[in-house]
Order: structure tokens, then C-alpha cells, then sequence
């Protein structure tokens, strides 16, 4: 699968996702078309991948959090730890690749529900609590949120700040917006 993922990638960024079929992505990984099948149900499937494992990857680092801390500074803390594995010009390649088809964002746009899925159940398990459902909902929620105004504006600045440093600002902001009052 690995295999089939990097020929893809590297066929989207010589050539750009449109140019790239199928065929393409077979050949360069040395498989047959049947058996990419075996693997992925469309191309659209190699860059929605990259992105599938975000949620479980923040999900354990959630798991690892101190008990003490407030599951929003987990979750930031966690968030900011996944993202910055990730090579800064990598993440700005793949995400302009994903922009470049509708359906691919489209995509990207529902994985983000299932990665807010993803987060409440690490959540829950770390603050069992029945009482706090709904403020593990809705932190889920804002760190989903926050990503994503994070990842905009990465792309937007042509990632001349570093994402980690993206959402540290975002979840700060929030910070502030709860210590405000009213």
C-alpha cells in the first residue's frame, strides 16, 4: 500500500492529479490495475489516505494526556504534536493536491466528521465522566475546527508559517475568547 501511495504522489506532483490515471499510478508502482484495486477504490483514495490516519494519530496522543490537564490543552497539545511530524512543504504539496479536485475535497471536508469522531472517543476514554459528554463534544468540535481554519490559512500563506505555529495561534485565540467573559 506504501508502494502504491508514493508512486501515486510523486505521479500527482510531476504530472498534477487530473493528468495521472489509474493506469499511471499501477505501472510506476510495479502492480497490476487489479491489484491497486485490491488497495484503493479510485486514485481520489491514495490522497484521502494520507490524510485518514491524522485522527487516530491525535486520538493516541489525547490517550497519553495527564489527566490534570483540560482536555482542550490535551487536544491542542496533541494536535499540534501530530502535525509537526509532518515536513512543512509535504503537507503544503498534499494539500494543494487535494484542492485540485472537487470530489478529493469534498472528501477531505467529510473525513473531517470522522476524525472529530475520532477524538471524542479518545476523549471519553481519557475523561470517562458521563457528565462531560457534552464539553467533549464540543471540544472535539473546536480542535476539528481549529485544524481546519489552520490548514486554510497554511495554504493561503504558502506555508510561511509553520502549521504547528498555525494552530497554536488558533487555539490560543480561543483561549483568550473564554477568558474574555462577557
Amino acid at each position: 500500500m506504501k508502494r502504491i501511495t508514493e508512486a501515486g504522489i510523486r505521479l500527482f506532483l510531476e504530472r498534477g492529479y487530473e493528468a495521472t490515471t489509474l493506469d499511471d499510478i499501477a505501472a510506476a508502482a510495479a502492480i497490476s490495475r487489479r491489484t491497486f484495486f485490491h488497495y484503493f477504490k479510485s486514485k481520489d483514495d491514495i490522497l484521502i489516505s494520507l490524510q485518514s490516519g491524522m485522527g487516530a494519530m491525535i486520538a493516541e496522543a489525547i490517550r497519553k494526556a495527564p489527566s490534570a490537564k483540560r482536555p482542550i490543552h490535551a487536544v491542542r497539545d496533541a494536535v499540534i504534536e501530530v502535525c509537526a511530524a509532518v515536513p512543512p512543504d509535504e503537507m503544503l504539496a498534499i494539500d494543494r493536491l487535494m484542492r485540485t479536485s472537487e470530489t478529493v475535497q469534498a472528501r477531505k471536508q467529510a473525513s473531517y466528521v470522522e476524525h472529530e469522531r475520532t477524538l471524542l472517543a479518545a476523549l471519553r476514554e481519557r475523561w470517562p465522566q458521563s457528565e462531560r459528554e457534552p464539553a467533549l463534544q464540543l471540544v472535539a468540535m473546536i480542535a476539528m475546527g481549529a485544524i481546519r481554519l489552520s490548514t486554510e490559512a497554511f495554504n493561503r500563506e504558502a506555508g510561511a508559517r509553520p502549521m504547528p505555529t498555525l494552530l497554536r495561534e488558533a487555539f490560543d485565540t480561543l483561549d483568550s475568547e473564554l477568558g474574555a467573559g462577557t
